[in-house]
Protein backbone atom coordinates (compact mmCIF):
# COMPACT_ATOMS: atom_id res chain seq x y z
CA UNK A 1 0.00 0.00 0.00
CA UNK A 2 1.23 3.68 -1.05
CA UNK A 3 1.80 5.73 1.82
CA UNK A 4 -1.15 8.26 3.02
CA UNK A 5 0.03 11.87 2.30
CA UNK A 6 -0.37 14.79 4.52
CA UNK A 7 -2.23 17.74 2.62
CA UNK A 8 1.21 20.07 1.83
CA UNK A 9 -0.83 23.51 1.62
CA UNK A 10 -2.58 22.91 5.09
CA UNK A 11 0.24 21.44 6.62
CA UNK A 12 1.60 25.11 6.10
CA UNK A 13 -1.75 27.04 7.43
CA UNK A 14 -2.35 25.05 10.16
CA UNK A 15 -0.71 24.40 13.48
CA UNK A 16 -1.96 21.96 15.82
CA UNK A 17 -1.88 22.84 19.89
CA UNK A 18 -0.67 21.26 23.01
CA UNK A 19 -4.15 20.58 24.15
CA UNK A 20 -5.60 18.72 20.48
CA UNK A 21 -7.07 22.42 18.83
CA UNK A 22 -6.13 23.85 15.94
CA UNK A 23 -5.50 27.10 15.26
CA UNK A 24 -4.54 29.25 12.04
CA UNK A 25 -3.31 33.04 11.36
CA UNK A 26 -6.42 35.92 10.65
CA UNK A 27 -7.27 37.08 7.11
CA UNK A 28 -6.35 40.83 5.93
CA UNK A 29 -3.33 41.70 7.50
CA UNK A 30 -1.22 41.10 4.31
CA UNK A 31 -1.60 44.84 2.75
CA UNK A 32 -3.58 47.59 2.21
CA UNK A 33 -3.30 48.18 6.44
CA UNK A 34 -3.56 52.31 6.07
CA UNK A 35 -7.01 51.94 6.04
CA UNK A 36 -7.47 49.50 8.87
CA UNK A 37 -7.85 50.77 12.82
CA UNK A 38 -4.85 49.96 14.68
CA UNK A 39 -7.54 48.32 17.08
CA UNK A 40 -7.80 46.11 13.68
CA UNK A 41 -4.78 44.92 12.87
CA UNK A 42 -3.58 44.03 16.76
CA UNK A 43 -7.05 41.88 16.60
CA UNK A 44 -5.50 39.64 13.90
CA UNK A 45 -2.17 38.93 15.49
CA UNK A 46 -3.97 36.65 17.58
CA UNK A 47 -4.27 33.18 15.43
CA UNK A 48 -7.65 32.41 15.18
CA UNK A 49 -9.31 28.53 15.89
CA UNK A 50 -10.38 26.54 13.60
CA UNK A 51 -14.68 26.60 13.60
CA UNK A 52 -16.09 23.29 15.08
CA UNK A 53 -18.40 23.27 11.66
CA UNK A 54 -14.99 22.97 9.88
CA UNK A 55 -12.93 20.92 11.90
CA UNK A 56 -13.37 17.23 10.43
CA UNK A 57 -12.32 18.88 6.84
CA UNK A 58 -8.94 20.33 8.42
CA UNK A 59 -8.12 17.29 10.43
CA UNK A 60 -8.90 15.16 7.47
CA UNK A 61 -6.41 16.92 5.76
CA UNK A 62 -4.07 16.85 8.35
CA UNK A 63 -4.11 13.37 8.35
CA UNK A 64 -5.47 13.87 11.95
CA UNK A 65 -8.32 11.28 11.27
Amino acid sequence: MPKVKTNSSAKKRFKVTATGKITHQKSFKRHILTKKSTKRKRGMRIDGVVAKSNMNFVQRLLRLK
